[in-house]
């Protein structure tokens, strides 16, 4: 093509006029041996000019040396400063001819033959031509595109921004493109990349702009549909909890990869139980987990979520199942194996799926289940690098189901172990009333809970959690219960309850920590939190000890609640070596107390309140049956387990009736005997205990007040309590402790206290740390006696 600027400027008689530095570059001739002269000077045809382009001359121009300087010369027009017209004289290149003709073939076979579609646009960005391939992929006659814009062929979402891009091209900005999508009502639409640059004449004015439509939807959508999988595969995983996993998978899957998406996993991994090996049988049957179907109409399914059958033989699926490799199959009327399973033919039909993608869900060669993907528009089937994605997204969701298959396991071993050593539905005893909630936790299996009867009418209350989660919580949690219940037997006070209990974790954990260096739980340390309490229901006092757990919430009769002020020692298993502290306080009758764990108050935390504010409201009136209370909090858990293990203990302060406890003091003379077991016969006589307990019952009062005027200190006071049990307790100021003895034959001494263990069903030391003395006491079966109401309980499934 001609340079920008002429080579010379001649007038109409053929004088130049001006001479520019091109040329006398390329002639020699500076430009005052030029100007003012004819051009006919330096121009003359060359011999060998010949199938010149018209418009051009090949010709040989004078160089100032006399050689000749071949040239293609073009002559245009020229509007000079002063308004006259001149010819200008431009310098083309010698081969433009061939040049030109080879680009009008080459734009020509592009318009005509190139799968892109092409638009030529007028400076009003309206339609002037378009080719072939723009016709096929606008579905259109190039009598409806010619004329309109690009707006009336496509319907773009962002129709804004491509007349924007239009424009800017058209105004003189640098050519764009863009990737846009192009809808047509009466058709698919398509992904297209849009590239639009300027036409301008030989003259640089403008023309127009053209624009080149590439259809790039299956690229696209193959690349939307990688994006749909890597994001479920971030997605699917993220719980343990079997049916969100398969919930989790269809929803990433639907729509962006399929139309519909079905999973159906073996009911024994549903269980926990392990995966069948493959090929899977006929007979095993299977479990909808999860269906999703884009778009706002009916979810039609041919089995409801949750239904457990097999799959009829032989379709895609079983082949599937059969053969442990994905399976893809174009669905239409015809297809021969819909008559196998009439259901799911039926929903096909009426959806109008056209392609099915069956992927089996294996891990290490077992079936865990069935992926089932369906497409329902014409001719949108599954291509091998997408079924490639599909099985990479099976195999991630397989493994998934077996993390979660084994999380089940391991938590309904947790939670049998949890419900064995936990304790059963203990009776209430006179004077107080107790019941309890346990909504076992999504994770947790360490919490345990017990109302202890001990002797002289009292109950230790009891609750506590164990750090962790699964098995190996359940069995520690078993171990600290087990210790708990051994060190109440001995009549401990609170705090020395829980150092001892202390000293049982801090063993324990030394256990644990001396434990291979592979074995996991050796890595995870042991410490449990504890609220031990005795409450006594004949002077209605309570003494409490916790150990790093919340402290109880007292409830008043009146209505108000409190959460109790108790020193919080340090968590059980620490070896700081902290002191417990009691405190001991008087409850009023009618008075609850609520013990419960940290799961239960952040569970039923509400409309941005503190966790204990809901769960204290929720505890008044206090008045109710403790029962109805268990049900009302019970009820808060109807959408699903909480976090960790939630429960709950409330006992209910009574009195305990003044006609079933009698109390003498006696002073340090021998003949006090004989009173003591004369008050004790017409006291018993008066409760209608038959003979044979009275007079053994006799004998134990006058072995224990004998013991106690020998070796105690005075004053000396008998007890007798009638409950479930009949307890002796004789009370001295010693804090010297008595010894079981077996005296030999010839020992005229020593056989009373073991006398009195014998005739007793249990027996045992308490020491009081007010008066520093001791109170020793039996427990004694009655015959025939009636079981007091039994203890209200909840536990929720």
């Amino acid at each position: 093509m001609a340079s920008g600027a002429p080579l010379m400027v001649v007038d109409g008689a053929g004088v130049v006029v001006d001479w520019s530095r091109h040329a006398e570059e390329l002639l020699g001739h500076p430009a005052v041996e030029v100007v003012g002269h004819p051009a006919t000077r330096l121009v003359r045809p060359a011999p060998e000019a010949s199938g010149h382009a018209v418009g051009h001359e090949l010709v040989a121009l004078c160089h100032r040396s006399g050689r000749a300087v071949e040239a293609d010369l073009r002559v245009r027009p020229w509007l000079r400063k002063d308004g006259s017209v001149a010819w200008a004289v431009f310098q083309g290149a010698a081969d433009e001819n061939k040049v030109s003709g080879v680009g009008t073939t080459v734009l020509e076979a592009l318009f005509t033959q190139a799968p892109v579609a092409m638009y030529v646009l007028d400076p009003t960005l309206r339609i002037t031509a378009c080719n072939p391939a723009a016709q096929a992929m606008s579905y259109e006659v190039p009598e409806r595109i010619v004329g309109g814009r690009l707006s009336d062929v496509y319907d773009y979402p962002a129709s804004d921004e491509m007349q924007s891009i239009l424009h800017g091209v058209l105004d003189g900005g640098a050519d764009r493109a863009a990737c846009f999508y192009a809808g047509k009502a009466s058709e698919a639409g398509c992904a297209a990349r849009v590239s639009v640059f300027r036409l301008e004449d030989r003259r640089g004015a403008v023309q127009g702009v053209a624009a080149l439509m590439l259809d790039v939807t299956q690229r696209e959508q193959a690349a939307a549909r990688s994006r749909v999988v890597d994001a479920a595969r971030e997605r699917v995983g993220r719980t343990l909890d079997l049916a969100a996993i398969c919930q989790d998978l269809v929803d990433a899957l639907v729509p962006g990869f399929a139309d519909v998406a079905v999973v159906e996993v073996v009911e024994a991994v549903v269980h926990g139980q392990d995966p069948p090996p493959g090929p899977l049988g006929r007979d095993v049957p299977l479990r909808r987990a999860a269906f999703r179907r884009s778009g706002g109409e009916q979810q039609v399914q041919a089995h409801p979520i949750g239904d457990v059958r097999s799959l009829p033989y032989p379709t895609t699926y079983t082949q599937a199942l059969t053969d442990l490799k994905p399976c893809v199959v174009a669905l239409d009327d015809e297809t021969p194996w819909l008559a196998a399973d009439p259901a799911r033919a039926r929903v096909i039909r009426e959806s109008g799926v056209r392609a099915l993608l069956a992927v089996p869900l294996t891990l290490r060669g077992a079936v865990l289940g069935l992926l089932s993907l369906y497409r329902t528009k014409r001719g949108d089937a599954f291509e091998e690098e997408e079924v490639g994605l599909a099985m990479d997204l099976a195999a991630h969701t397989a493994v998934c189901l077996d993390n979660a298959r084994r999380f089940a396991r391991e938590y309904t071993i947790a939670a049998t172990i949890q419900r064995h050593v936990l304790a059963p539905c203990r009776p209430s005893q006179t004077g107080v009333q107790t019941a309890h909630l346990l909504v076992p936790g999504a994770r947790g299996a360490g919490s345990c809970f017990d109302a202890l009867h001990l002797p002289g009418g009292r109950i230790a209350l009891v609750i506590g959690e164990v750090a962790g989660q699964g098995i190996h919580a359940a069995s520690t949690m078993g171990q600290v219960r087990t210790a708990v219940q051994t060190l109440a037997a001995l009549d401990l006070e609170p705090d020395e309850l829980l150092a001892r209990l202390n000293d049982t974790a801090t063993s324990l954990a030394r256990e644990r920590a001396a434990l291979p260096a592979d074995d996991p739980l050796r890595r995870q340390p042991l410490t449990a939190t504890c609220v031990y309490a005795i409450y006594d229901p004949l002077d209605r006092t309570c003494s409490l000890a916790r150990a790093g757990h919340p402290p109880p919430v007292l409830v008043h009769p009146d209505g108000t609640t409190e959460i109790l002020d108790l020193p919080n020692g340090p968590p059980l298993g620490s070896a700081d070596g902290a002191p417990f502290a009691k405190t001991t306080l008087s409850l009023t009758r009618g008075s609850v107390l609520a013990f419960y764990t940290t799961a239960l108050a952040s569970a039923l935390a509400s409309n941005g309140s503190t966790d204990l504010d809901s769960f204290r409201r929720m505890l008044v009136p206090g008045e109710r049956p403790l029962q109805d209370i268990c049900d009302d909090i019970a009820k808060r858990f109807d959408s699903g387990a909480p976090t960790g293990d939630a429960v709950l203990l409330l006992a209910r302060a009574g009195d305990f009736p003044a006609d079933q406890v009698a109390s003498w003091d006696f002073d340090s003379r021998p003949e006090t005997v004989g009173q003591a077991r004369a008050r004790t016969r017409r006291r018993l006589d008066t409760w209608g205990v038959d003979d044979e307990t009275a007079f053994t019952t006799e004998l134990i009062v006058s072995e224990l007040v004998t013991n106690a005027i020998r070796y105690g200190a005075p004053p000396v006071q008998l007890r007798l309590i009638k409950d479930r049990t009949l307890t002796c307790e004789v009370h001295d100021n010693s804090p010297s402790a008595p010894h079981l003895r077996h005296a030999r034959t010839v020992d005229e001494g020593g056989r009373g206290l073991f006398i009195s263990a014998q005739l007793s069903e249990n027996w045992g030391v308490r020491y009081t740390s007010d008066t520093g003395g001791k109170t020793v006491w039996t427990d004694q079966i009655l015959p025939d006696q009636a079981p007091a109401a039994d203890n209200a309980s909840r536990d929720a499934p």
